[in-house]
């Protein structure tokens, strides 16, 4: 099981590099004409929104790589005070 969490956060990690790239870089390219079959147009519009998205699929690839290649423990460590704020932060379920 162990083996395969790991080759799964290899996967994962590795689209989120990929999607930076193509939102960042190629989004009015052909290529993504094709994939999501937009325009042009729609491909201009969007490109800054675009942009945003390939950052933000950034920075999850960096923390899933960061969350592969470190100690178990180290991650927990660091991803506790974060998943303590999300606790308070969402409303009651009352």
């Amino acid at each position: 099981m162990y083996i395969l969490a790991k080759t799964l956060i290899l996967a994962i990690s590795a689209l989120h590099f990929r999607f930076p790239v193509l939102e960042m870089r190629l989004w009015q390219k052909p290529l993504v004409l094709k994939i999501f079959r937009m325009s042009a147009e729609q491909t201009k519009t969007t490109a800054v929104l675009a942009a945003d998205q390939g950052l933000y699929n950034g920075f999850l690839a960096a923390g899933a790589y960061g969350g592969f290649s470190t100690h178990r423990k180290i991650s927990m460590i660091q991803s506790f005070p974060a998943l303590i704020a999300l606790f308070l932060a969402l409303p009651p379920m009352i």
